[in-house]
């Protein structure tokens, strides 16, 4: 092979041929250095028939300057890579970048010099230093990582280490992995359990393709379970993947992990140091890493021998990336089982009405765990009608709800209120004028944070003190915080028990995995009476003492224009009803409305899940919306509102006319600017024949736009703001 297509990382470029110096070895796959004008720049070895290109003369070629020692990018990964930029209008390039998201692995193994505390404190002590000091307890990193997470500049990391504070550490950067034993301890499981473990264990051991969906109530045993394939595969020196959708769930899951395997697994995740991150992608190329635990993002490393792959809480809207490459990783993760050649397992007690689609349709092996495990019962589930038993005035929550909470913690056990609205309250106002606080880069109004004393933007991250008076007309001490967040619920809480143990939980206050453990032993240890939290309480937690869900507000998630909002909602309130009761104890779950009549509410308090998915499955029949119908969405945005509107008039002005394809739009976005870009919409409606992503490409392939315009395509929409 003496001529090479490269895919670089630059989509404007294309692929580009290179010749191959004599001696060099290349294959497909191959992770190359190469030259681009006076740059050089790194790209991958791909097949020249599956990846078309200019045709350039062999002179005029510039040769390859070096092969990175990292393991060729398997044929598996590379037909994902081209299955997912495909599938979701992207290009190949963002999406191969995705693979290699360790530039500094690239460059091999070696040492490094980290630096951790040495306990030694000097008797005067600059007030960053004190701060620094606190912060880095039990942390060993390199002096710019250390930097970040004690918020000071390298300079004054460099002075601790001169005063004796900070000592180096020479670390290997491929010291191997503490080894996973898939006998450390058999774990006792029902009949029920130990046929669905033997189906996975069989279909493991003959390596092949083989979707499941597992689909067990809350409590039901679903983690040991895949944990039994996840033993077969370690018995066969394979590797295995599990998905994750929430960082904060990752700690929990390490140490059940652990007690059954007697080693964490590698884990990844956009919070890694990137050290971290160099020493798991590499034992993930050579095949040392043998099982990880990540986020959507772990898709797409380059195991060595993947032999299973498993997406828990499977229904997660969390998997789906709305930026970027915007794909749905649960989908991706059943289309990489393919090319592999491995089993994927979809767990979840609330699946997607599309898993449920496809199994019923015979493409997914559909198995149940109908009952918790260890004879635990499920909650008896209640509605509170609002309108007929409201809150004290100024306060949210209603008074059977109230002594339920009272009655707990006079018995010692614990309850949960879950309201998905983060902060005190969603909107302040000044009294005097009327004047309300939105965000400056997004058509949204400021969240009021009281523990954090800001005001929040939750789409761009703005933030602001709270000002003393109105910016508007100057009145003092006029503003008043409308609705309500989880720390005003919990401020609530402490009104009416003032000896209550409260504990707020969100993604503001469990900010990392560390704080997500600290969270999980408090309450394991009986040192939380009463948990407040948003969406990250609802799955994932095991609380043998929490025996009373309270859902504040049910039809919040009823509002919007979420066409899946009927779903979300009953999954939702599902998953946080399934916290109550896993224990001896039985568990109650309060559900306040004002619309018991709705037919997700009414599903979920008469427990019939059925029920609601075949009224929902019909209802989405009938509209031709997904699984019987296709989505896809495209957002026009630009820092000048007038451009982004003429751009999506264009647009809309070239749509095609098909039958079996619907238009609507262009309409300013609900959310119409976000980030400091104005925001438009199309949505496409189309049968399940239709060529989605061809009618697209055809569609926009020939338009032109301003360099400030930025056209996304989203295909299998999940949000639509």
């Amino acid at each position: 092979m003496n001529r090479v297509r490269l895919l670089v990382f630059n989509a404007a470029l294309g692929p580009l041929d290179y010749r191959v110096p004599a001696g060099m070895d290349v294959e497909p796959g191959s992770v190359v250095v190469a030259p681009l004008g006076p740059r050089q720049i790194v790209g991958i070895v791909w097949e020249a028939d599956r990846l078309p290109a200019a045709e350039v003369p062999d002179a005029r070629l510039r040769p390859l300057l070096e092969v990175l020692p990292v393991r060729p990018l398997a044929a598996p990964l590379r037909r994902l890579i081209e299955w997912t930029a495909d599938y979701y209008c992207a290009s190949l390039a963002s999406v191969a970048r995705m693979a290699l998201s360790s530039g500094a692995a690239l460059r091999g193994g070696g040492t490094l010099t980290e630096y951790r505390l040495t306990g030694q404190v000097p008797e005067r002590m600059t007030p960053q230093r004190a701060a620094a000091l606190d912060l880095l307890e039990g942390e060993q990193a390199t002096i710019r990582e250390l930097g970040e997470i004690a918020g000071v500049s390298e300079g004054v990391l460099r002075g601790m280490v001169n005063a004796g504070m900070l000592e180096p550490v020479v670390v290997d950067i491929d010291r191997p992995y503490p080894r996973a034993h898939a006998d450390h301890f058999q774990p006792l499981l029902t009949e029920h359990q130990a046929q669905v473990a033997a189906r996975f264990v069989a279909c493991v051991k003959d390596s092949r393709f083989h979707p499941f969906l597992l689909d067990g109530v809350t409590g039901s045993g679903k983690t040991e379970v895949y944990f039994e394939a996840i033993a077969a595969a370690l018995e066969a020196d394979l590797q295995v993947l599990v998905l994750l959708p929430e960082i904060a769930l990752t700690e929990n899951f390490l140490a059940r992990f652990s007690a059954r395997f007697g080693a964490p697994p590698v884990v990844w995740h956009s919070s890694l140091k990137s050290t971290e991150r160099r020493r798991a992608w590499r034992a993930i190329g050579r095949g040392e890493a043998q099982v990880v635990v990540g986020a959507r993002s772990a898709l797409f490393l380059p195991f060595a021998r993947l032999g299973l792959i498993v997406v828990d809480e499977a229904h997660e809207v969390s998997f789906k990336q709305d930026d970027g490459v915007r794909y749905n990783a649960r989908d991706v993760a059943v289309m990489r089982a393919r090319f592999e050649g491995v089993p994927a397992i979809l767990a979840s007690a609330t699946p997607a009405i599309e898993s449920l689609q496809m199994a019923e349709a015979g493409v997914y092996e559909k198995l149940d765990l109908p009952a918790r495990f260890g004879g635990a019962q499920l909650p008896a589930i209640e509605t509170l009608d609002l309108t007929k038993d409201p809150p004290e005035r100024g306060r949210w929550l209603a008074p059977p709800l109230v002594e339920k909470l009272k009655d707990r913690l006079e018995k010692g056990e614990q309850s949960l209120l879950f309201l998905n609205r983060r902060g005190y309250a969603p909107l302040t106002l000044c009294r005097h004028c009327g004047y309300r606080f939105q965000c400056p880069n997004c058509s949204a109004w400021l969240v009021e944070h009281r523990l954090s004393a800001r005001l929040a933007c939750h789409h761009c991250g703005h933030e602001t003190p709270p000002p003393a008076q109105c910016p508007e007309c100057g009145e003092p001490d006029c503003l008043v915080a409308c609705g309500p967040g989880v720390e005003r619920i919990a401020d609530e809480v402490a009104e009416i028990m003032p000896t209550a143990r409260v504990a707020v939980v969100t993604s503001d206050t469990l900010t990392s995995p560390e704080k997500a453990a600290q969270f999980v032993a408090e309450a394991e240890a009986g040192a939380i009476d009463v948990i407040v939290g948003t969406q990250l309480v609802t799955k994932g937690y095991h609380f043998p003492d929490l025996t009373l869900v309270g859902v504040v507000d049910a039809d919040l998630g009823l509002e919007g224009g979420d066409l899946r909002a009927g779903e979300r909602c009953f999954q939702q309130i599902a998953q946080v009803a399934g916290r109550a009761g896993r224990g001896t104890k039985p568990g109650e779950v309060l559900i306040q409305t004002r619309h018991p009549e709705a037919p997700v509410i009414a599903a979920l308090a008469a427990g019939d899940r059925d029920a609601f998915y075949d009224a929902e499955t019909e209802a989405r029949r009938e509209a031709g919306a997904p699984p019987f119908g296709r989505w896809a969405a495209i957002i026009v945005s630009s820092e000048d509102e007038a451009e982004a509107r003429d751009a999506a008039r264009a647009i809309g002005g070239a749509a095609p006319n098909l039958p079996d394809v619907a238009i609507l739009g262009p309409a300013p976005a609900p959310l119409s600017l976000l980030r400091g870009r104005f925001r438009y919409r199309l949505l496409i409606n189309a049968r399940r024949s239709a060529e989605v992503q061809r009618v697209i490409r055809e569609w926009l392939g020939p338009l032109r736009f301003p360099n400030g315009v930025r056209v996304a395509v989203d295909i299998d929409p999940y949000s639509f703001v």
